[in-house]
């Protein structure tokens, strides 16, 4: 298994460092300016909103207090109950089973990765509580 706290991690101080060095930045070029792949892109966004230090503005990210708490949170919530019932899932039944796209399961993935809840094979296509 991987450890997400230093993937995850690693991905959320790099989009961190990019929006302070350029404020309110726009989605797609945030994702250009950090090269993260979409899943450590958007776990990045779940994990920084669970610290309180990401919002959304419009299709733009800039750092501070989290506007995302009522979206990724709750998302982070169905993705918990789901493993908690089925175990381990890759990640298309789990996509189905939550009924969200690849961004939403992502960022809550990423949330309950800073809260150390779940954990991942290398690929990122299968999950499970820890």
């Amino acid at each position: 298994m991987v450890n997400l706290l230093e993937r995850f991690g690693s991905s959320a101080g790099k989009v961190w460092e990019k929006l302070e060095q350029e404020g309110v930045t726009p989605e797609s070029k945030l994702k250009k300016k950090t090269q993260l792949s979409k899943e450590e892109f958007y776990g990045a966004i779940g994990w920084l909103a669970r610290e309180n230090n990401i919002k959304r503005e419009g299709r733009a990210y800039t750092l501070g207090s989290t506007n995302l708490t009522g979206e990724i949170g709750v998302n982070a919530g169905r993705v918990w109950k789901t493993l908690n019932i089925w175990g381990e899932l890759d990640f298309s039944n789990l996509a189905k089973l939550v009924d969200m796209n690849d961004r939403e399961l992502f960022t809550a993935l990423g949330w309950l990765a800073r809260e150390d809840k779940v954990t991942s094979d290398s690929s990122l296509k299968r999950w499970r509580l820890k």
